[in-house]
């Protein structure tokens, strides 16, 4: 099989030549032909014969069934409609190479489609922000995302736009170290508490609201104090996580090594910082709000991973949906936008548990996964 890139539609002509000359069959040169979005390209390949073609020589027609596209169609027409547009600020360290924040924007766009938007990201890096160019930096956007990382660099940009976002009553989405900085930056001002940070960016500061568990200080080997795959979180009923999972406890998963410091926890509740995740034993802090905020919520867990093109991951829904409200000049009104239904059985260390509701979590059908 040859697989034909071009800026052009390929003529028959051109198949048939490209064919002779590289003793392939004439259907077996796919062309592939610069799309309006990525996520057309299955269309183009189904209507180029792919599927047929992996079908026919792969002995697979006996299983094979037409293709529903129908759903993917729907979602391909949507993406290409013009639609009005929000500006959402993404602050990270990374910006000088977007890939790096891939999910993240693709998550952010699956949660603009849904709400009826295409979000235009002004991509904003932590390192250069400072309180003098902080409201030139994010003036007039609709919401602020703060995503993960590692190390200490650009640090207190992003604890700066949490801030400004608190503050200004942006929309605010912390994902892992968009969390930490969340807590750092309201124990710093909302609580006045001198010398707040995390251990992993200042080992003896005198209040580390993010530090490591203390069964975790026991690992030498930086690798196994990690907390990496699926877990478990149970949700406060009445919060606006919650609100958009519309379910009691939910799967997410983690790569990250720092939690919110216990000893922290009841002063932190008391100044407005509502804790509306938590693992099902409730020693870790999965996910924060703020109370009297349009949508501030943070996740210690990574909810791009989950997202999928035509199914968005509630926080992003939530926090997308929140920001056009905000912009329209309305309370955002929030739920869950996928009606439960029944899981499959999913391995969380080691063990079976069949989660009683996770709308997001099973995999969206795409056409390369639809049976034929």
């Amino acid at each position: 099989m040859i697989v034909l890139r071009s800026d052009h539609p390929v003529s028959d002509e051109i198949l048939e030549k490209i064919a002779l000359f590289t003793d392939v069959a004439t259907e077996a040169v796919i062309p592939a032909v610069t799309a309006d979005t990525i996520y057309e390209v299955p269309l183009q390949f189904e209507a180029a014969g792919l599927g047929d073609l992996v079908v026919r020589e792969l002995d697979l027609a006996a299983a094979a069934g037409e293709p529903d596209l129908g759903d993917w169609r729907s979602l391909v027409e949507l993406i290409k409609q013009p639609k009005p547009s929000l500006e959402i600020a993404l602050v990270g360290k990374y910006i000088e190479l977007p890939d790096a924040y891939m999910s993240v924007s693709e998550a952010l766009r699956h949660a603009a489609w849904a709400n009826g938007i295409d979000a235009r990201i002004r991509w904003v890096n932590s390192e250069e922000l400072t309180p003098d160019n902080l409201g030139e930096k994010l003036a007039g956007v609709a919401g602020i995302l703060v995503p993960g990382g590692f190390g200490h660099r650009g640090i207190e940009g992003k604890v700066l736009a949490a801030q400004y976002a608190r503050e200004q009553r942006i929309p605010y989405l912390g994902l892992c170290l968009g969390l930490q900085c969340a807590v750092i930056e309201f124990g710093r001002h909302v609580l006045g508490t001198r010398d707040v940070n995390s251990t992993e960016f200042e080992m003896f500061t005198a209040n580390p609201v993010i530090d490591f568990m203390p069964d975790q200080r026991e690992m030498e080997d930086k690798g196994g104090t990690m907390r990496l795959g699926l877990y478990p979180a149970r949700l406060t009923p009445g919060t606006k996580a919650a609100a958009v999972y519309g379910s009691e406890v939910i799967y997410e998963r983690h790569r990250h090594r720092f939690e919110v410091n216990n000893r922290y926890r009841q002063v932190l509740e008391g100044a407005g910082m509502i804790l509306s995740g938590q693992s099902p034993d409730g020693r870790l802090v999965e996910i924060v709000e703020l109370r009297d905020h349009p949508w501030f919520v943070a996740s210690q867990f990574h909810p791009e991973f989950k997202s999928r093109p035509n199914r968005p991951h509630p926080l992003f829904d939530g926090f997308v949906a929140s920001a056009v409200a905000v912009a329209d000049g309305r309370e955002p009104v929030l739920a869950p936008r996928v009606v439960a239904r029944p899981a499959e059985s999913v391995k969380v260390h080691g063990s079976q548990r069949a989660p009683s509701h996770t709308p997001e979590g099973e995999p969206a059908p795409s056409p390369a996964a639809t049976k034929r």
